[in-house]
């Protein structure tokens, strides 16, 4: 099976999230990195292409010069299958538009946009353009959390009551570090928008709260604080909030709790039994059965689990799966899909749940209602996007 052409614009030198979008890209063998644009600096772009032998006439200086070129080609010619954009945050939208409009699958960075008006447009681009625009929430790729997900749908722990969402670490905390350049950035409205903690790791939370359960936040209420003078944005911030479903939530996210690492936890009370997950452990989901006095442990690649949960299992039981596999998980979706549509036949089901577009539209939402509410004390915000109001 030939493999899908890729191309990946930002991950360069030194980046933080480009190793883990090429190794998941490459690790099914599904995709060949075809060209890219990895760099700000026309020079660095090119020559970091070289060391990935990338072909230097698709090693771009620039992604306008790769739009340009990569549009000519056609499918006899390598035409690109998909697209990922991993750049800062501000220059997703225009990117991730202009490759939709240009006929290319996307899967976006997270935040998809800066603001809600660009996440609607995207959103038009890709229903107008009939391509995938998926978006990165790449903790949505772990095995359990998919087991997680199937579990809740087909009713093993009944209704969902309650929804507990966690993502604060403390790597923020010192105070002598806020003028650290690489710290200093994410507080910064010019640089990173109207919010910072929430904006850069809530909206995974709120994210894997709706996945895992199948219900969109309506309406939520939020606390913001700016714990270190100097920051214009919040470090820390609770949202409680509601669903479409019925479920209610509560979302805590920090950078300044002292002794976290990573710290990102789900957890699902339901009438019947309550789920829980921590992605520094993404081996294990806990299920307690209310009948039962004691609390199951299910391990990813154990007997029984869910068709989802099997697919997205690479590696023997008892060994560690990470991020870089979760991000896998969501190029093999895309892969499939991508593939299906080629063949002309449907795709597997347990490869269709890939974040999109809509998702990061919602999240853009959920940033401004809590912004909101944030500095109204806390009143109660509508927080659904315009075009998915009744």
């Amino acid at each position: 099976m030939a493999r899908l052409n890729w191309g990946l614009i930002g991950g360069g030198a030194g980046s933080q999230i480009g190793p883990a979008h090429r190794l998941g890209a490459g690790l099914d063998g599904f995709f060949n990195l075809s060209a890219g644009a990895f760099d700000i600096d026309p020079d660095k772009s090119r020559d970091f292409g070289a060391t990935l032998d990338v072909d230097a006439s698709r090693a771009y200086g620039t992604w306008q010069d790769m739009l340009a070129a990569e549009s000519a080609r056609s499918s006899e010619e390598g035409r690109l299958d998909l697209v990922t954009v991993a750049t800062p945050n501000s220059t997703h939208f225009e990117i991730t538009k202009a490759f939709l409009e240009a006929g290319f699958h996307v899967l976006c960075e997270k935040p998809m946009t800066m603001t809600v008006e660009e996440a609607e447009q995207v959103v038009a681009a890709a229903n107008a353009s009939g391509k995938i625009c998926a978006v990165n929430y790449g903790y949505s790729g772990y095995p359990m959390v998919r087991h997680m997900r199937a579990m809740v749908a087909r009713g093993d722990i009944g209704k969902v009551r309650m929804v507990k969402a966690e993502f604060a670490h403390g790597f923020h905390a010192d105070a002598a570090d806020a003028d650290n350049p690489r710290v200093r950035w994410r507080y910064d409205p010019a640089q990173i928008g109207v919010s910072a903690q929430f904006a850069d790791c809530g909206i995974h939370a709120m994210h894997l709260a709706s996945f895992v359960t199948g219900q969109e936040v309506e309406k939520l209420s939020a606390d913001f604080v700016s714990t270190i003078a100097s920051r214009q944005l919040e470090d820390d911030a609770m949202v409680n909030f509601r669903m479409d479903g019925g479920a209610a939530g509560r979302l805590w996210t920090s950078s300044i709790a002292v002794g976290r690492m990573h710290g990102l936890t789900l957890q699902v009370f339901g009438e019947t039994g309550g789920l829980r997950w921590a992605q520094e452990q993404p081996n294990q989901v806990y299920y307690t059965p209310i009948s039962e006095p004691v609390t199951r442990v299910l391990e990813r690649g154990g007997p029984g689990l869910s068709p989802e949960a099997d697919r997205a299992s690479r590696v023997t039981i008892g060994h560690a799966e990470g991020m870089p596999l979760a991000f896998a998980n969501i190029y093999s979706d895309l892969a499939e899909v991508i593939r299906a549509d080629k063949e002309g036949r449907a795709a597997d089901p347990a490869a269709t749940h890939f974040p999109s577009a809509v998702d990061g539209l919602r999240s853009m939402a959920a940033v401004f209602a809590s912004v909101k509410s944030a500095k109204a004390d806390g009143v109660w915000v509508d927080a659904r996007p315009p075009s998915l109001k009744g």
